[in-house]
């Protein structure tokens, strides 16, 4: 017995599907988050990992596709927010009220 041996093959086991199905989930995960906190960074992750499960035929297709609208949203409202920051819009005094 080798404990340091690796598996490569992906022919017959579920490895590779598996990890699609994961990264549809973190697509989507990261999506969600990132309309909340670090759209920056989690809007491009989510777009990453949802065009790789994608790629991977992942049988998460849908939450791979809302992670990416997920990420392209985040982006949106990255954008929205700097073109209204020069404008004086202030978001915490809306919260506020």
């Amino acid at each position: 017995m080798n404990l340091f041996t690796t598996t490569t093959a992906w022919a017959g086991s579920q490895e590779r599907p598996r990890d699609a199905d994961a990264m549809a989930v973190a697509s989507f995960i990261t999506g969600l988050v990132g309309l909340l906190v670090f759209n920056l960074v989690l809007g491009p992750c989510a777009l990453v990992l949802g065009t790789a499960a994608l790629a991977r035929r992942t049988s998460r297709r849908s939450r791979a596709i809302l992670g990416l609208a997920l990420g392209a949203a985040d982006l949106i409202v990255l954008a929205a927010l700097v073109a209204l920051a020069p404008y004086g819009v202030d978001f915490d005094a809306a919260a506020a009220e």
